[in-house]
């Protein structure tokens, strides 16, 4: 059977005016002129991704959503109507969330963090707000220490929520986090600390690196970047913690660490506002 909502591999059975016909289990698949890989012919096979269209036919587009069936995604809301909600998901028709999936109501214009299921009534590619039955906290297959990829889905007044390799919630404290993240941004981070609650944080930074290594690689970029530049940082104890992360990528107290024992090992000039190679 061909799978909505995802992609699929089919062979070009014949051409059309308007496109080409793709052979599968549940009969010839469009796939529209303007949609048809340069170069593809009768007897090709091709990648395509197929979803039912607003006449309700299950069609074929070589577009890349920005989720499939079985994935979370952060996507704009383009309309509403009484039944529901529609966003952007890349391709020509919106997807849909249903009213009733909704965990609050959802405006034109704003950013929501959604999951992707294919309805069984409809066999239409849908979306719903409400994560919670799709995320696997309660069997939770994660090391501490491990590298996982995160999509920011949320911010708390003390962290930032993260789904954990599609499949788990976590957060980052706000106190560990030096770089600008916003909603639906994708990253790389570690597994910190699996609770005994089944609550997981992460972090972005390896938490086996040591202290004395962490300082000691921090004390060598700085150096790197005085020899390479004028001499001169415009940075210093009083800077704040986003002038530091933006120009070196480190935390505030990496940077102090390091910049105290460049200076007691007599390699920088600590002035007022910046830092000076001797």
């Amino acid at each position: 059977m061909v799978d909505i909502g995802n992609y699929n591999v089919l062979e070009i059975a014949r051409e059309v005016d308007f496109g080409v016909y793709l052979t599968s289990e549940d009969g010839d698949i469009l796939l529209p002129a303007k949609y048809i890989p340069k170069g593809a012919q009768v007897g090709d096979f091709v990648r395509v991704f197929v979803y039912r269209d607003s006449e309700d036919r299950i069609i074929a587009t070589d577009l890349t959503p920005d989720a499939t069936v079985g994935e979370f995604a952060c996507l704009t809301c383009t309309d509403t109507a009484p039944f529901g909600a529609f966003l952007d998901w890349g391709l020509e028709k919106d997807l849909l969330v249903p009213f009733h999936n909704q965990k609050d109501k959802m405006e034109v214009g704003r950013k929501y963090c959604v999951y992707l299921y294919l309805d069984e009534t409809s066999d239409r590619v849908v979306a719903t707000s409400k994560l919670g039955k799709y995320l696997q906290n309660e069997d939770i297959q994660l090391t501490e220490g491990e590298e996982v990829q995160l999509l920011v889905a949320g911010f708390t007044d003390i962290g930032i929520k993260v789904i954990i390799n599609n499949a788990y919630m976590g957060i980052l404290y706000r106190n560990e986090v030096f770089q600008d993240l916003h909603l639906g941004d994708k990253t790389t981070g570690f597994i910190k600390t699996i609770r005994p609650d089944n609550k997981i944080d992460v972090t972005l930074r390896k938490p086996d690196a040591t202290l004395k290594t962490e300082t000691e690689d921090a004390s060598d970029k700085i150096l790197r970047l005085l020899q390479q530049g004028s001499g001169w940082l415009p940075l210093s104890d009083s800077s704040t913690p986003e002038d530091i992360y933006k120009t070196l990528a480190m935390s505030k107290k990496t940077f102090k660490r390091a910049i105290g024992g460049l200076y007691k090992a007599g390699k920088i000039k600590l002035e007022e506002d910046s830092i000076r190679l001797v």
